[in-house]
């Protein structure tokens, strides 16, 4: 029996338990090694309609839409329409952040490797029609500068908008039909949809969120988020068969299955290839590519990305040394633990690589004088408080803004213990994981200028 046939029998045996172990209500998978691809799915896609999934069904991939949005702009570079180190002024002169001078520099490498700088967590909606991208990208102009240009990583999702529009600029089309004919349609993709109107054409998965004290999951208010953020991961929608023929291009040489050039040769090795460092989170990368994120593991590197949206997580890992390329795609639950399960689980098997470890709080926490890190940090979707009580215990609450309160968001209040040097870590999971903080900077008073969690979150009144 193959490597493949091996890791097909082990979700039949196994996916169904592990479903209802992590309560996710639906999974679906493919495995990609040596240009051989084995899929399966199971659960159900929609607690209130009871629909079951199958290997057909499509999800939404969330942030992973990213290296599609990257693919392309390194599309146009290959055909000499865009340059990596030009500013993004040059595509697009109307660019504007309330910085003026950052907004002069940032260049379309820092876009896609996340450090231009300005806060990133922008979701305005500017409707569903063909110039909602464009118009979303004229709501930046008051959108605050966090650090110079280069500085550092911090996840933008706003930036990736900005990088939908300047393809659509250069292509003189709008982003869903730049997907359709230079990636979609190349790829010969027949379960994936760039817009709600064509997901609901396929058999498609529902989000779910909890819901009261008991936890109960239950279908989340709304399918999608706004159209305007569809660059950066609102709204493409696809089976895991065809995310992995995706991730399949990627992994020889940017050529299609049926010998289609999709990119020019080496140009898929400099997106997955190290660009930048990041904290040392444990959930995130530890470093990142143009679009990739990467895990620098002893074994060798594993790419891919991550996809989160309303009630729904999605997960791409490459082993570029292997050939091998798992999709997973769920719909509410605990996603994060499900994926750790899984996809470690079919690295082992099938790769000399192995899946870095989930962090954990220290079962003895040092206590420590947290001044430093006291304060209120503030993003355009929470302000977050870091507190210190009498007794030494320290707490951070979140107070959900804008999106985030349409969402079904709540004030949230968790102790947090000594992690690493600078760092501190949660006492209690949240969705299955244990998110490192990291407090970097200095305010000019001895004070973290940035709470960073993946994106760095500024002090307020810094």
């Amino acid at each position: 029996m193959s490597d493949l046939e091996h890791i097909r029998t082990w979700f039949d045996e196994h996916l169904p338990e592990l479903l209802e172990q992590h309560r996710v209500p639906s999974a679906a998978w493919a495995v990609l090694k040596d240009g051989e691809v084995v899929e399966g799915a199971h659960g159900v896609l929609n607690l209130a309609t009871g629909v079951t999934a199958t290997p057909e069904s499509v999800y939404q991939i969330g942030s992973i839409t990213k290296l599609w949005t990257s693919t392309l702009v390194l599309q146009l570079v290959d055909e000499g329409l865009v340059d990596l180190d030009a500013t993004v002024r040059t595509y697009l002169p109307e660019f504007a952040i309330a910085d003026e001078a950052a907004a002069e520099a940032i260049t379309v490498r820092q876009l896609l490797n996340h450090t231009a700088g300005f806060e990133g967590d922008i979701f305005t909606d500017t409707g569903v029609g063909d110039d909602c991208v464009e118009k979303y990208v004229a709501t930046l102009g008051g959108t605050p500068q966090l650090f110079a240009p280069g500085e550092q990583f911090s996840y933008n999702n706003a930036g990736y908008c900005v990088l939908g529009r300047l393809v659509e600029v250069v292509r003189d089309t709008t982003y869903d039909q730049a997907l359709r004919e230079h990636l979609i349609g190349p790829l010969g993709l027949r379960h994936a949809a760039p817009s709600v109107h064509e997901a609901i054409m396929h058999r498609a998965a529902m989000g779910h969120l909890e819901s009261g004290e008991e936890g109960t999951l239950e279908p989340a208010p709304f399918w999608s988020m706004a159209r305007s953020n569809s660059p950066a991961g609102s709204t493409l929608t696809m089976s895991a068969r065809d995310l992995v023929a995706f991730a399949r291009m990627h992994l020889e040489d940017g050529v299609a299955p049926d010998g289609t050039r999709v990119l020019a040769a080496g140009t898929a090795e400099r997106m997955q290839a190290h660009e930048v460092d990041l904290p040392e989170l444990g959930l995130m990368g530890s470093s990142w590519g143009l679009g990739f994120e990467r895990f620098d593991t002893p074994d060798g590197p594993i790419v891919g990305h991550d996809g989160s949206t309303v009630g729904q997580g999605a997960f791409l890992r490459m082993v570029p040394a292997e050939g091998v390329a798992i999709a997973l795609l769920t719909n509410g639950g605990d996603m994060i633990s499900l994926y750790h399960a899984i996809v470690g689980q079919v690295l082992d098997s099938v790769t000399d690589v192995h899946l870095p470890g989930l962090p954990q709080p220290p079962a003895e926490p040092e206590r420590i004088d947290a001044r430093r890190f006291v304060g209120t940090y503030s993003a355009d979707v929470f302000d977050l408080t870091v507190s210190q009580d009498d007794d030494g215990r320290i707490w951070i609450e979140q107070v959900p803004k804008g999106l985030f309160i349409e969402m079904g968001g709540q004030v949230e209040r968790s102790e947090l213990v000594a992690y690493r040097d600078d760092m501190l870590i949660p006492v209690e999971p949240d969705r299955g994981m244990y998110m490192p903080h990291a407090f970097l900077g200095d305010d000019g008073e001895g004070n973290a200028l940035y709470l960073h969690l993946g994106r760095a979150v500024r002090r307020a009144g810094a």
